[in-house]
């Protein structure tokens, strides 16, 4: 894993221990890309973080549950519901375009959002989330 991909995953854990009393984390990396994957309870909700770094493309998820309801998840999926919200419809030159997004209310609502990082979804959930 190079320099700047450590240095990104040691910002997003350094950020998550002094936002969440308990934070558990993993690392996998190959040749190709980097994943972390992070878990962390904030009150009474469940944080489920997934940073996907490779050549290609930045993939995240930053998501809060609260029991098995979705209160929120942020990410970056070719999401279909995603896409046609943006263009109007579905087509294969939008295939597979990752599309910024936040699901709400058990993924029953959608809206589009700006690209955003863990600093950006800390600062949503303490101006959102009354712990």
């Amino acid at each position: 894993m190079d320099g700047k991909i450590t240095g990104y995953f040691t910002h997003i854990i350094e950020r998550a221990k002094i936002t969440f009393p308990q934070v558990q984390y993993q690392i996998d990396n190959t040749p190709k890309r980097a994943i972390l994957r992070l878990n962390a309870f904030y009150g009474e909700y469940q944080i489920l973080v997934t940073e996907l770094l490779s050549n290609e493309a930045r993939q995240y998820r930053y998501y809060v549950l609260k029991d098995d309801w979705v209160k929120a998840g942020f990410d970056n999926a070719p999401d279909p519901r995603a896409i046609r919200l943006k263009y109007g419809k579905i087509g294969y030159e939008h295939s597979g375009e990752f599309i910024p997004h936040l699901h709400l209310e058990n993924k029953n609502e959608l809206l589009l959002t700006e690209d955003i990082t863990f600093d950006i979804f800390i600062d949503w959930l303490k101006a959102n989330l009354s712990v």
